[in-house]
């Protein structure tokens, strides 16, 4: 475009009311969302679980809602016939302008595209006007007026305790600590096992994130010391112990477990960001391995997530030559799951039909998917991102994926010339599947990989019963290891929520011809689950079904399941630790009643 074709373009009055009216859509999202995130800290201080969980769930939506709202506007103030070709080109223009101070840059070309999408009812691939790449930078935004991302303290010049205790106390949590003194030198002692005997450099110095993290019954502390030319990353999580009162639980210092913290199985942190891309920046920091999609969605902005992650896609996909194919793994009845060996993700499609004893519909797989969406998956649930009419190079596919999808999904395949366009798939990361991580255990003569899966397939399905989740379908094939061989589930078409379940003892049979028939001579009904029978498809290795006896034997009783059962009926949250037990400073931190009740959420939000 030559300079003297730009002012020619910026004339029409429609475009730029539009783009005016598409930047005001997002500022109500982003007002509302920074408001729900505000209000997790008033729900941490109260120990109001049941609300901090209702509004994490509400959140998860706020952007979709606020997309329709913005079409819906634009569908009744607007003909087909005001949106041109050249209005949408000229419309991207004044918007590109209107972001030049703004604060969420990224987040509002993501809003712009969702809603173009929805307004020329077309492919995003197809369309020349929106943001197939970020056009407004976000470095550098906090050096306007803003308030800063980080704070910075100086234990050198202050002392390690009390620069400790003024990190915790600027955060102005309205509760009171059970013994701060006490947990701050505890945090202290760690420390000092972290340096040893490591020279302090001249620049030694504390960054901490200036708002906290919440999730499930924790406020989480973030931040990195500087020491000479390294950078340490420490988290701190505060809970409550059983008087209410506020404690620090531990100190994480190792990468590792701060990334299984902020690892795709947890997103949707709650937490207030003026400038979220700097938070991002922040993160890259302590996590460098992680990729900015991911960071995003673990901040609770799964779209811009979603965004960043089919760029880095299709930035791989150029600068690749293997070839899409079936996924390693036994094949599913539901799904059809296929891969591209150079990526760490696994594509996943609903197939059009399913074999007995499947009794499913295309509808009931979604809607099953859209639960684990809004649900608290407390680090056992895979993050899945759901995506329409996405294109693939044709010459990419392997044959036999091809006749795959013809024979399985004929319906969610479409050949545009040279592309292939899948018109509804999931995408989640790839794991290795936990049956062929134990075959590979058993191969190996490796005991001691054995029971750890055991152990972890257990752990992982007990965090579920505390998530209030049935994984319906418990067979090993259905559960992934993750490379911090920790045990994932990912397969959510049978799931169902424990309270919908009816746990029952298999009755005792009346006859001997009872006690032989192929089918149960007693009445099933629908959401009935008999524990005991787990064993029977779970428990056929010896080696395997001793390391579960002895880690998890309470999983094949009723009384466990109906025990969990009636701990959510009756309102109890659990505690789920994301970090091991043996580095907690072991106070007691049980607590579910809050000491204050809230008043309703909307009502919150409209106070705001």
């Amino acid at each position: 475009m030559t300079q003297a074709a730009f002012p020619k373009l910026l004339r029409s009055q429609i475009a730029f009311d539009i783009a005016r009216t598409i930047l005001d859509g997002f500022d109500k999202h982003y007002r509302l969302f920074r408001a729900t995130s505000r209000q997790a800290k008033r729900f941490f201080e109260l120990g109001a679980w049941a609300e901090a969980q209702h509004a994490a769930r509400e959140r998860i939506d706020f952007y979709d809602r606020r997309v329709q709202e913005c079409v819906q506007q634009l569908e009744d103030e607007y003909s087909q016939a005001d949106l041109a070709d050249d209005v949408w080109q000229e419309l991207k223009l004044h918007y590109i302008g209107l972001l030049s101070d703004h604060a969420q840059p990224e987040l509002a070309e993501t809003f712009f595209n969702s809603v173009c999408c929805k307004l020329l009812h077309r492919s995003y691939f197809h369309n020349a006007y929106i943001f197939v790449r970020p056009v407004v930078s976000t470095e550098y935004i906090e050096t306007r007026e803003l308030a800063p991302t980080y704070k910075v303290y100086y234990p050198d010049t202050d002392g390690v305790h009390f620069a400790l205790k003024r990190i915790i106390t600027n955060f102005q949590l309205n509760a009171p600590f059970a013994n701060l003194t006490r947990d701050v030198e505890q945090v202290e002692a760690r420390l000092a096992q972290l340096f040893g005997a490591t020279r302090i450099e001249a620049n030694h110095q504390i960054h901490v994130l200036s708002n906290l993290f919440f999730r499930n019954k924790g406020a989480y502390i973030v931040g990195r010391i500087i020491n000479g030319n390294r950078e340490y990353p420490f988290v701190v999580p505060i809970l409550h112990d059983a008087n209410g009162h506020l404690v620090l639980d531990t100190v994480l210092f190792d990468p590792e477990q701060i990334t299984v913290l902020f690892s795709f199985t947890r997103a949707y942190f709650l937490v207030d960001m003026e400038v979220p891309s700097s938070y991002v920046q922040f993160l890259r920091t302590l996590l460098p391995r992680k990729p900015r999609s991911e960071i995003y969605t673990i901040l609770g902005l799964q779209k811009q997530g979603k965004t960043l992650f089919y760029r880095d896609y299709l930035q791989h996909l150029k600068h690749s030559s293997d070839r899409f194919d079936i996924a390693p793994g036994i094949r599913g009845l539901v799904m059809l799951v296929f891969a591209l060996p150079s990526f760490p993700y696994v594509f996943k499609v609903i197939k059009d039909f399913y074999p007995p004893p499947k009794e499913t519909t295309r509808a009931l797989i979604k809607q099953k998917y859209l639960l684990v969406k809004h649900h608290d998956r407390v680090g056992r649930m895979a993050d899945t991102l759901e995506y329409s009419n996405v294109a693939f190079p044709r010459h990419r596919f392997s044959e036999r994926l091809i006749a795959e999808l013809d024979q399985f999904a004929p319906s969610m395949v479409e050949l545009e010339g040279d592309q292939l366009i899948i018109k509804h798939l999931y995408i989640e990361r790839r794991m290795v599947p936990l049956n062929m991580w134990l075959a590979n255990a058993e191969k190996d003569g490796d005991d001691a990989q054995l029971e750890h899966g055991i152990v972890e397939y257990g752990n992982a399905i007990k965090e579920l019963v505390a998530a209030n989740i049935f994984p319906g379908d418990m067979l090993y094939k259905n559960f992934g290891v993750t490379r911090h061989q920790r045990v994932v589930f990912y397969d959510y078409d049978e799931i169902e929520t424990i309270t919908d379940c009816n746990f029952r003892d298999i009755p005792q049979a009346r006859t001997e011809e009872d006690e032989m028939a192929s089918e149960p001579w007693y009445p099933v009904g629908k959401h009935d689950v008999f524990p005991e029978q787990f064993g029977q498809f779970l428990l056929g290795h010896p080696t395997i079904r001793r390391f579960f006896m002895q880690h998890h034997a309470d999983l094949l009783t009723r009384d466990y399941w109906q025990a969990r059962k009636q701990r959510i009926l009756d309102g109890v949250v659990e505690d789920v630790y994301p970090y091991p037990q043996h580095i907690r400073f072991f106070h007691d931190h049980v607590t579910n009643t809050p000491a204050v009740t809230p008043p309703p959420f909307m009502e919150i939000l409209e106070n705001e």
